[in-house]
């Protein structure tokens, strides 16, 4: 079986790579970082325009109906690129929480805004340090109002929708509820986190307006499905950045001389740029697993993200924080571009749950599928 991309899908990746090269320099990530704004978002208007964030909504919605393939595609490029936008909340996850729980009423109104890039969307579960479960969920919706706190909520700032997960009394305990976040009785306060390339925010809901999303009992269910779905993205996101950071790492070993020869040729540089290759390679491996899984709505998909999911967080981390060793005391400095591949390395190691937390469910995915 070929789990490769076909010719279309690689000549969209050079359309994709070309593209963010001369509009996403590191120039522009840096200026992100260093200054006050969110986001890069004259950048995010150029992608809509491009219509990335319309790949995978149906052409019913305003959107292009192409397949979770083009969408890792262009996930492996913005990952490449280090892209300071919200496309993974707004596309990954607000996105495909409509698409899997959405009414059509619901899917009407947002997904043709969501396609245009007119409106980002985030989504909400995180309430502080530990891990979110049913069990400690403390935001809540009654009558059409929801009160709670959500933290460190990616892109929270900028977002215009927020899909929230709030408890719900029965079945698994918890619902989600779409809110918008120009509102009354939503507050905003920007926090920041290791990669300030990516905005993130604390939302606090105070009697918000809020509207079921699916129903409710059913919106851990959902935010599981969610993000399996959405670590096949983010492992893709994480592929193109790791194999970023060892380009950036092999150059400047090629270049940098060390009494008479390239540092490239001594065999410490070299067992570390291979083992970044190793781990690289297994991730994009893996990565072809999900998205096939991912496209085609298999069975094995639980257990093709989990996989996926472990070991771009595994190569992304190992191929950044190698990249610094390998540019010496330099790497670590503000003024060199090493940084922006570990910030992100950290982030998206934590997004969408932790390497433990996906390796736990690796664990319960390989032993579900030994049982049958």
């Amino acid at each position: 079986m070929n789990f490769e991309f076909s010719d279309e899908q690689n000549l969209l990746r050079e359309q994709a790579h070309g593209f963010l090269a001369e509009h996403c320099p590191m120039s522009k990530v840096r200026a992100v970082l260093d200054g006050e704004q969110s986001a890069d978002l004259e950048l995010w208007q150029k992608i809509a325009e491009m219509g990335w964030t319309a790949t995978t909504i149906p052409e019913e919605f305003g959107g292009l109906g192409l397949s979770y393939l083009e969408l890792a595609v262009i996930a492996e490029e913005l990952g490449r690129a280090v892209a300071p936008t919200p496309f993974s909340s707004s596309v990954y996850l607000a996105t495909e929480a409509l698409l899997l729980a959405g009414s059509t009423k619901q899917k009407e109104r947002w997904l043709p805004k969501l396609a245009s890039g007119e409106a980002i969307g985030t989504f909400a579960i995180s309430e502080g340090p530990s891990r979110a479960t049913p069990a400690n969920l403390q935001t809540a919706a009654q009558g059409g109002a929801l009160n709670g706190s959500k933290a460190a909520v990616p892109d929270g700032d900028i977002a215009d929708v927020a899909i929230v997960v709030a408890k719900a009394d029965g079945g698994d305990g918890a619902s989600l509820q779409l809110v918008e976040l120009d509102g009354e009785g939503v507050s905003i306060r920007p926090q920041r986190t290791l990669d300030f390339s990516r905005s993130h925010a604390r939302l606090t809901f105070a009697d918000a307006p809020c509207e079921p999303l699916g129903h409710p009992g059913e919106g851990w269910a959902h935010t599981e499905r969610l993000f399996d779905r959405a670590a096949v993205l983010f492992a893709w996101e994480q592929v193109g950045g790791a194999e970023a950071a060892l380009e950036m790492a092999k150059e400047y070993a090629m270049g940098r001389y060390a009494f008479g020869r390239p540092i490239a040729s001594y065999q410490a540089i070299k067992h570390k740029l291979a083992q970044a290759y190793v781990k690289n390679t297994l991730a994009r491996s893996n990565g072809y697993y999900g998205a096939w899984a991912l496209n085609t709505g298999a069975a094995e998909l639980p257990l093709a993200a989990a996989t996926a999911r472990v070991s771009a967080i595994q190569a992304y981390y190992y191929a950044s924080k190698e990249n610094i060793q390998t540019h010496g005391g330099m790497g670590y400095t503000w003024e060199f571009d090493c940084q922006f591949h570990y910030r992100r390395a950290k982030l998206l190691s934590v997004n969408i749950g932790s390497e433990g937390l996906w390796q736990d469910k690796l664990v319960t995915a390989l032993e579900q599928s030994n049982a049958a």
